[in-house]
C-alpha cells in the first residue's frame, strides 16, 4: 500500500522560546524556524513535548502552531502535535491543524488513562476523523503509560491516514515488528541512541530533539545511512553522537539541554516553564564540551569523503 504522505528525513520538534516573564518569544521562534529550514531539516513539528506542550494551554498551542505555519510558508512539511489528556482537546488541536494547513498531525496515546488497545484505537480514530490528515503516531509508553500494541495497530490501520509512527519505546523488538509486519506504517526513529539501528531496518525518518541545535550533524547521519547507504560512515557518525545522547537523557533534563543548545547557537530560548528548572553551570559546561568535540569529529568524517 502506497502511503498517502511520505515522512522522510530529519523532523525537528521545535522548542518554544520564552521571555523571562513566561510569555512566548515569537521573534526568537521565528529565528529558530528560519535557522532550521536554512540548515536543511526536512520537516518541523509544532506542539510536541520538546516544545513544552504539557505546560501550554490549547489556545497557546494553536497560536504557536499557526505562527509556525505562517513562518514556514510551505517550504517544509509541518506536523501539528495533538497529544493531550482530553480527547476533545486533541480533536480541537487536530481541527486547528487542518485549518492552518498543517501537512500531518502527531498523535500520541492520552497520558495517565491507560486505555486498552481497543480503547486507544477508537480514541485515535476519533481524532483522525476530526482532522482527516496524514497521521504520524507517537508510541512513547514510558511517558504515556500505554503501548500501542498490535491490536491497536491493526485497528488504526483501517484508515489510510495512519501512515507513520515515531517509535520511542526503546524496545528494539518493536523496530523488528513494525518493519516486518506493518510496512504500510512508515517506521520513524523516536529513540535517539538507536537511530543507526532504525536506519538499518529501513526507517525513512528521524524525529530528533537534538536537531534543534545540531541540525547539520543529525542530517549527516541520515545522509550517510539512507541516502548514501554507507553504514560504515554512519557508524562513525553515530559513535561521535553517543556522548550527546548520554547528556540529553541524564537526569531528566532533556528539554532544558535542548533549549540551552539552541541558546549556544545565538538564539536565546529563555527559561523552561514549571515544573522544570534550567540547567546548572556544570550541566552547561558538560553540554558545551560534548558539542565542541562532536562538531569537530563529524566535520572531520565528512571531510574525508
Amino acid at each position: 500500500m502506497t502511503p498517502i504522505f511520505k515522512f522522510e528525513g530529519i523532523y525537528t520538534p521545535v522548542v518554544t522560546p520564552y521571555h523571562h516573564d513566561g510569555t512566548v518569544n515569537f521573534d526568537t521562534l521565528s529565528n529558530v524556524i528560519e535557522h532550521l529550514i536554512s540548515r536543511g531539516v526536512h520537516g518541523l513539528i509544532s506542539g510536541g513535548s520538546t516544545g513544552e506542550n504539557y505546560a501550554q494551554t490549547v489556545a497557546e498551542r494553536v497560536e504557536i502552531a499557526t505562527f509556525t505555519a505562517d513562518q514556514i510558508k510551505g517550504r517544509v512539511p509541518l506536523v501539528m502535535g495533538t497529544g493531550a489528556m482530553l480527547t476533545d482537546d486533541s480533536k480541537s488541536l487536530a481541527v486547528a491543524g487542518r485549518e492552518m494547513g498543517a501537512d500531518a498531525i502527531l498523535l500520541a496515546s492520552p497520558p495517565y488513562a491507560v486505555p486498552t488497545d481497543r480503547e486507544n484505537a477508537l480514541n485515535a480514530l476519533a481524532i483522525d476523523k476530526a482532522a482527516n490528515l496524514p497521521v504520524m503516531l507517537y508510541n512513547y509508553p514510558h511517558r504515556t503509560g500505554t503501548l500501542m500494541g498490535e491490536e491497536f495497530l491493526d485497528r488504526v490501520g483501517r484508515s489510510r491516514n495512519f501512515c507513520g509512527i515515531k517509535e520511542s519505546s526503546g524496545d528494539i523488538n518493536r523496530v523488528h515488528l513494525l518493519a516486518r509486519d506493518y510496512p504500510h506504517i512508515q517506521l520513524g526513529c523516536g529513540m535517539d541512541d538507536q537511530a543507526l539501528e532504525f536506519f538499518a531496518w529501513g526507517a525513512p525518518f528521524w524525529v530528533c530533539g537534538g536537531s534543534n541545535f545540531l541540525p547539520d550533524e543529525h542530517i549527516a547521519l541520515y545522509q550517510a545511512c539512507i541516502v548514501e547507504r554507507n553504514f560504515e560512515k554512519g557508524r562513525r557518525i553515530m559513535s561521535a553522537m553517543m556522548p550527546l545522547m548520554r547528556v540529553l537523557e541524564q537526569g531528566g533534563k532533556f528539554i532544558q539541554t535542548i533549549k540551552y543548545g539552541v541558546t549556544l547557537n545565538g538564539m536565546d530560548t529563555g527559561p523552561v516553564r514549571a515544573p522544570l528548572k534550567g540547567l546548572n553551570k556544570d550541566d552547561k559546561r558538560a553540554l558545551e564540551q560534548v558539542v565542541r568535540v562532536l562538531k569537530t569529529t563529524i566535520a572531520n568524517i565528512q571531510a574525508e569523503g
